[in-house]
């Protein structure tokens, strides 16, 4: 690698980390000057005096460089190269914080936001999500249950398109006290689920024939409805109470005649 190429490298990796193309300039050639003042910083990168010193006390604000007094004069120095580290912590510390005062902030509005809600609408209420990530964020909805979930699931298909996301979802689910009723087909990680039915607050009961099968998966709770297709990695949730109690309708008459146990082998 050239000493240019070099150079072009380490310039965008500090843009990376949020230094501005006039805070990569000064900081570099303190960094090859050792110390200096003001004046030869501006020399050195063809910036005005004005300018170098607001830049001089940017990167003293994100801790990478000092200054210090002799005699007369001001002079400023580069810390060593691993307080850049220091600098992403505390801009991770920092955001972090930020990200939580925001959210507080939300959170003490949404009573005001729930307020302008029309309540008295029957129309239902539709939201749509695509991917991994908006399948998590529909089933993250189901966690505000009010009643036990009543669901059509085939935990082969839920653990294949979402591999990472269940185990640990069905233990939160448990923590929140949320039990889940679960109509599954006979399949064999269907049955091996079952057999953690107690621990994880959950009660299956089997589809009379091995050769009964679905895919997606449908969880009924509060007035909504989640439908989740795993092969087209989307996932809808209906909310409407008049839709809701006729499904939960259909699925306590089915529930009530199937099977506790798998019947077959599988």
């Amino acid at each position: 690698m050239s000493k240019l190429d070099r150079q072009q490298m380490i310039k965008e990796a500090l843009e990376q980390v949020n230094f501005g193309p006039k805070e990569v300039s000064v900081y570099l050639a303190l960094l090859s000057l050792g110390s200096a003042k003001g004046g030869v910083l501006a020399k050195k990168t063809e910036l005005n005096r004005t300018t170098v010193y607001d830049v001089l006390e940017g990167l003293i604000r994100k801790g990478v460089i000092s200054k210090y007094r002799k005699g007369s004069q001001t002079y400023f120095s580069a810390l060593d190269p691993d307080r850049l580290v220091s600098y992403l912590d505390r801009e991770k510390e920092e955001a972090a914080a930020n990200i939580e005062k925001r959210k507080k902030r939300l959170s003490d509005l949404l009573p005001q936001l729930i307020s302008l809600q029309d309540i008295t609408s029957t129309r239902p209420k539709v939201q749509f999500f695509e991917g991994e990530k908006g399948m998590r964020e529909a089933y993250e909805d189901t966690l505000t249950s009010r009643e036990p979930i009543r669901a059509y699931a085939n935990v082969q298909t839920m653990h294949e398109g979402l591999p990472d996301f269940f185990p640990e979802y069905y233990k939160r689910r448990a923590d929140k006290k949320i039990f889940i009723q679960a109509i599954v087909p006979q399949n064999e990680l269907s049955i091996e689920r079952h057999k953690h039915d107690q621990g994880e607050m959950r009660e299956i009961r089997f589809l009379p024939k091995a050769e009964m099968n679905f895919s997606p998966e449908i969880n009924l709770y509060n007035n909504k409805m989640l439908i989740a297709s795993w092969k087209e990695k989307m996932a809808i949730i209906v909310e409407s109470k008049e839709l809701a109690d006729l499904q939960k309708l259909t699925f306590d008459i089915l529930w009530q005649s199937l099977p506790k146990s798998p019947t077959v082998g599988v």
